[in-house]
């Protein structure tokens, strides 16, 4: 038989009502010694809250939905863990969804996770992806746009400034002598990518603009075709830290020193940065406070007029000493 709060209210000498208080967070204060004795019996008894009949009663599930286009992908990976950190800290309990950059994928995870009625929805979109907002709205969820979100969605943002971290590393590169500094920028204009893409061309440092997709191997691809021809530059800002993964590996296959024969620099300063040889330099995206805004604005607050900033984490790719390992984000 399941343990009921009755069950915990009789070892602990006390109301169904004051055990009520103490799982559901109130809605009356309780002593704290009292409060002790209701935990410690429920811990005795095995006693677990049941959501389902918590959401019945009060009209919250605790629930938040995160739908993210990939997992396995060091910057969602990260995104998400501070999103669900962030979450955890105001009582939500996390539900993550995965679109694999497909825009039906997300429009479904969108209207599965909707129809459980959540207290919010946190959407990173793909490209191309429709607006949440108005499904969100017909629910009555409320929703917030990460990272991205699609051309004139009505979700409220919360990103980092890509066009400042851009600015922080060109200028980085060009204090290492670098002139003429290239971009590798994805397969279209779209989202946080076209506004670093941007925030380089408006460099008088902005050299040749390359593409390709955003997975490793499709930058790594592109690397070895440059090297083959002899085609490299002498100085490379990277979109993401995926393609620059691509890029190091395919110029270490080719004999390509970098930094030496070329500087290569990222923008999203993922844990994997520290870690690739030679070891990455790349701004680190504000993870954490993308995520406590994020929270702030789905429980009600603001949207934030200015974007967190990010910080340049300088390594052995553009030619400064490396940092040891104590200094390595915890994964």
């Amino acid at each position: 038989m399941a343990v009921t709060m009755a069950d915990v209210a009789h070892r602990a000498g006390t109301s169904v009502a004051v055990v009520s208080y103490v799982v559901n967070g109130g809605p009356r204060p309780v002593a704290p010694h009292t409060r002790e004795r209701v935990l410690a019996a429920a811990a005795e008894l095995g006693y677990r809250r049941n959501r389902v009949a918590a959401a019945l009663r009060s009209g919250s599930s605790g629930v938040v939905g995160v739908v993210l286009p990939d997992a396995a992908n060091p910057y969602f990976a990260a995104l998400g863990r501070a999103l669900e950190g962030a979450l955890s800290r105001s009582g939500r309990l996390t539900v993550v969804a995965t679109t694999g950059y497909d825009t039906d994928r997300q429009a479904e995870a969108v209207d599965r996770i909707l129809a459980a009625q959540p207290d919010g929805l946190v959407v990173a979109s793909a490209d191309g992806a429709d607006d949440p907002a108005p499904a969100a709205a017909e629910a009555g969820v409320p929703v917030v746009a990460v990272h991205h979100r699609p051309e004139g969605a009505r979700a409220a943002l919360v990103a980092a400034d890509d066009r400042a971290a851009v600015r922080t590393v060109l200028e980085h590169l060009r204090g290492h002598g670098h002139e003429r500094i290239a971009f590798l920028a994805g397969p279209a204009d779209d989202g946080p990518v076209a506004e670093r893409m941007r925030a380089w061309r408006d460099s008088p440092a902005a050299g040749e603009l390359l593409r390709c997709g955003y997975a490793r191997a499709s930058a790594a691809r592109l690397t070895a075709g440059l090297a083959a021809r002899g085609e490299l530059p002498r100085a490379l800002l990277v979109a993401t830290d995926e393609q620059a993964v691509g890029v190091l590996a395919a110029a270490s296959a080719a004999g390509v020193a970098v930094p030496e024969r070329m500087a290569v620099a990222a923008c999203d300063g993922t844990p994997d940065a520290a870690f690739t040889v030679p070891s990455l330099t790349a701004v680190e995206q504000p993870f954490e406070e993308v995520a406590e805004q994020a929270v702030a604005v789905l429980l009600g607050g603001e949207e934030p007029t200015e974007r967190p900033q990010g910080r340049l984490i300088p390594r052995r790719s553009c030619g400064c000493p490396a940092p040891g390992f104590a200094d390595a984000p915890e994964e």
